[in-house]
């Protein structure tokens, strides 16, 4: 799984379906340079969304809302902020059988 940490259209660009083209893009080039740099096939693609936020581009470009976090942070080590920020969780499978595998089903 790999999480996709930072993405950010200014609200100035207008153009359509930028959003989209670029996390479709983004997701194939992955699939084709991550096993030769890294020596693995990634089968699902994660971000995670603040909740100020509603995720349009993403379920635009067929990612899937799984859940939510429970808001502690992954600075917080000692869950003293639990709540404080909860995000939606995103993923966008990049295998058809992703689910069986990580289920462990072959």
């Amino acid at each position: 799984m790999l999480c996709n940490s930072r993405f950010l259209i200014l609200p100035w660009v207008q153009v359509p379906n930028l959003a989209s083209h670029l996390l479709a893009r983004g997701a194939r080039q992955v699939v084709a340079d991550w096993p030769a740099q890294y020596g693995v096939t990634p089968w699902l693609l994660e971000t995670l969304v603040d909740s100020r936020f509603r995720g349009a581009c993403y379920r635009a470009a067929n990612w899937r809302a799984v859940g939510e976090t429970t808001g502690r942070g992954r600075d917080d080590r000692h869950h003293r902020r639990h709540g404080a920020a909860p995000k939606r969780v995103w993923l966008y499978p990049l295998h058809r059988h992703s689910r069986r595998w990580l289920r462990g089903e072959g």
